[in-house]
């Protein structure tokens, strides 16, 4: 299994959480040790946004794949 292949069960795992809070996510890519992401729905202007990309999605990612450096939302 490759770091992109772990990366995206991880997300997987997540998106539960999110669906439940009116919220998803999606997959753009993995490049250089950093995995860009989408946030959509109620993510989008969110005030926990940060709190949940850093705290929860980068964490669970770092935990699974540890070359992971960051993972960055974009728009």
């Amino acid at each position: 299994m490759t770091d992109e292949d772990k990366i995206k069960e991880v997300l997987d795992k997540l998106r539960p959480f999110l669906l439940s809070e009116g919220g998803d996510l999606t997959f753009v890519k993995y490049e250089d040790n950093i995995v860009y992401i989408k946030m959509l729905g109620a993510c989008v202007g969110c005030g926990l946004i940060d709190f949940t990309l850093k705290d929860g999605i980068e964490a669970a990612i770092k935990e699974e794949v540890p070359s992971v450096k960051e993972v960055i939302s974009i728009n």
